[in-house]
């Protein structure tokens, strides 16, 4: 099972022309095919002009799941090349979609692999990509007393902290690798002398 994974930090468009064609390249985070396909029939609404609506998508944190399309391109020129970008980024819970604007030159197969390829391409790099963690989270309530340098050394350290709540006593919510419990076990017990414990919650993926 991974630990990390790679999305895009969010929906965004990029525009290329090669010979007169227009490729715009949506992106998407998606977490269902559900999603990923009213992401595509978004782009066919948004662009009924463009004469072929081509797309990829993989889901999943190990990304199993893959699909793509040609939507009308020769066999294996849109649909595959967009998906491979995906795949050799090592990006996952993402959709691609790449409407084309037909310019009146054609490209030959060669040249729509290298352009469906570099409209994906350049979209990644455009809109950019956030990282994921699995993380085992921990709650830790502590008396108010301790509860703003128990604060101050968790922001330090490599934890995680992803909630804070005060209520009776402060309570702070922790992500943490998996395989550093013990390890994070014995340096809460320092941090707080031994007078706070850390209830486990599970586990969730974590946007970095």
């Amino acid at each position: 099972m991974t630990d990390r994974y790679l999305s895009v930090a969010a929906a965004g468009l990029h525009e290329i022309e090669i010979r007169r064609s227009r490729f715009l390249c949506a992106l998407a985070p998606v977490g269902q095919e559900a999603a990923a396909r009213e992401a595509i029939a978004a782009r066919r609404r948004a662009e009924p002009t463009a004469r072929h609506h081509c797309h990829a998508f993989v889901l999943g944190p190990d990304g199993r799941t893959q699909r793509s399309s040609d939507d009308g391109e020769p066999a294996g020129t849109a649909g595959v090349p967009m998906l491979e970008v995906l795949r050799r980024r090592g990006v996952t819970d993402t959709v691609a979609v790449v409407s084309r604007h037909f310019g009146g030159v054609l490209l030959g197969a060669g040249g729509l692999i290298r352009a469906y390829g570099q409209s994906v391409s350049e979209a990644l790099d455009t809109v950019g990509l956030v990282e994921y963690r699995r993380l085992r989270l921990f709650d830790i309530e502590v008396d108010y007393t301790r509860a703003g340098r128990l604060e101050n050394e968790l922001r330090a350290s490599s934890y995680s902290v992803q909630e804070t709540r005060f209520e009776a006593s402060a309570h702070f919510e922790v992500g943490v690798l998996p395989g550093e419990e013990q390890r994070f076990a014995a340096w809460l017990a320092e941090a707080t002398g031994g007078s706070s414990e850390a209830v486990a919650l599970g586990e969730d993926w974590v946007r970095g």
